[in-house]
């Protein structure tokens, strides 16, 4: 099955997920993710904001606040496929651009460099127990990861999770995907 296939497919996956269980799936989700060495030893929180049906990061944003760290999301640059991460510190900073996305204000946040950011959670569609994963499609994420060097991982429901994706030479492998099941180390899966 091709990307494009994978893509649609878990789409409509997750967009049968009803409210109530994305709520409480995303919910023992965050809990985990709280729970780990590398939420715990992060001081610079790389991630996007969420829209429906990907689990929520809302939550995991204003938890990271109440923490005290800080936590960068990324403006897109679609003439150069490129992103950067800034920091914000209230909702209010960021605006709704295409695809209903939100992205900081660049006037209103803080640019925050790569080798800067401690754990990067990396947004997807669909995974593998490896560490793979197929993107939204824009190549951002897979162009940053080239050059980020700190901790990544992943948040996904675990219908997300699949034996294997089309992996292409320039796809890295994320370290962990917490879904609501239970945590995968996927460097002990390669």
């Amino acid at each position: 099955m091709d990307k494009t296939s994978i893509r649609n497919e878990m789409k409509i996956k997750l967009n049968a997920i009803d409210k109530i269980t994305y709520e409480h799936q995303s919910y023992h989700i965050a809990k985990q993710l709280f729970h780990t060495n590398e939420w715990k030893n992060a001081s610079v929180i790389g991630i996007t904001v969420s829209r429906f049906p990907e689990v929520d990061t809302w939550q995991v944003i204003r938890e990271g606040w109440a923490e005290g760290k800080a936590i960068v999301i990324p403006k897109c640059y679609p003439s150069t496929k490129n992103m950067k991460f800034f920091q914000i510190h209230e909702f209010n900073q960021m605006e709704s651009v295409y695809y209903e996305l939100f992205e900081p204000k660049e006037d209103h946040a803080t640019e925050v460099k790569s080798g800067d950011i401690d754990l990067l959670i990396v947004p997807g569609l669909a995974f593998t127990k490896e560490g793979y994963r197929i993107g939204f499609g824009g190549g951002y994420y897979d162009r940053y990861l080239m050059r980020f060097q700190g901790t990544k991982l992943s948040l996904a429901f675990s219908e997300q999770i699949k034996e294997e994706l089309p992996i292409e030479q320039y796809d890295l492998p994320i370290t962990q995907i917490i879904t609501e099941q239970g945590i995968i180390n996927c460097k002990k899966n390669t």
